[in-house]
């Protein structure tokens, strides 16, 4: 019975990990082989997890630690302060509340992007509610055109028009008692508790198994996923609305985003 409660874990963990990979367009696609949660049957949810890709674009910098030693951080927006976001589904608003104390460069981006637009119009591609709620992941910029096809959707990232390439920001997990957050790498959390913890509600960024490569790709928690913490960055948590979170469904687009608060703790390079 105790080998069986393993196993169990294991194939939850990984379907776990498949699930919030995001893809990158230029990557090598792989198949990851997983199961849902609780299913007694790898071969008939072997084909149940969407395909992910690693992308190879992003800069990894495991072991780095501060921003001091990230190549391009300065070129990165970042939060100040606090912001709210109301993203509005199907006419229904998502008040967010976003953490730029604990997760500034990720706070950035997102408040950021929200300022740009970007999310408006875009759907989400990824909910997992059966056989226990788990994410609901959106901010693919492909998705906002409907003649996309559905196995390109979780593949893209925001395109930077000053650069014409992608924008990476990097993994960012602030451990309770530090002075700053560690970047560029995991953090073991049962020895060093985040900050920022992926409790119902938690608004994290997506990515590819590399550590660096969020861009615009986020989701929301629908259950405390304390099995996550240490490995994607949190940077805030909605705090009205998680009814509406709660009936969103694949395909669902977002009508809009936009910065009610705090708009002046964002900070743009040049």
């Amino acid at each position: 019975m105790a080998m069986s409660l393993k196993v169990s874990q294991f194939l939850f963990t990984l379907l776990i990990v498949s699930v919030l990979v995001v893809t990158g367009c230029s990557g090598q696609q792989t198949a990851l082989n997983s199961v849902s949660p609780g299913s007694t049957s790898l071969e008939a949810n072997a084909n149940a997890i969407n395909q992910a890709t690693e992308t190879t674009e992003a800069t990894s910098v495991s072991e780095t630690t501060s921003s001091e030693s990230i190549p391009g951080m300065s070129n990165l927006p970042r939060l100040e302060g606090t912001a709210t976001v109301v993203m509005t589904v199907k006419g229904s608003p998502i008040t967010i509340e976003v953490d730029g104390v604990n997760a500034p460069v990720t706070a950035g981006n997102f408040v950021d992007l929200v300022q740009k637009g970007v999310y408006d119009g875009l759907s989400f591609h990824r909910v997992v509610r059966q056989p226990q709620p788990f994410v609901v992941q959106g901010g693919d910029p492909k998705s906002k055109d409907p003649k996309t096809p559905t196995q390109l959707l979780g593949t893209g990232g925001y395109i930077d028009s000053k650069t014409g390439t992608e924008r990476y920001v990097p993994l960012e997990i602030k451990a309770k008692g530090a002075t700053e957050p560690v970047y560029g790498k995991p953090i073991d959390a049962t020895t060093q508790q985040p900050v920022l913890t992926h409790k119902q509600g938690a608004v994290a960024m997506a990515r590819s198994q590399m550590p660096d490569s969020a861009s615009s790709q986020f989701y929301f928690a629908l259950a405390d996923l304390g099995f996550l913490d240490g490995n994607y960055a949190v940077f805030g948590y909605v705090k009205e609305g998680m009814d509406v979170v709660n009936k969103i469904q694949q395909g669902d687009r977002i009508d809009s985003a936009k910065v009610t608060q705090g708009a002046e703790n964002l900070k743009t390079p040049g």
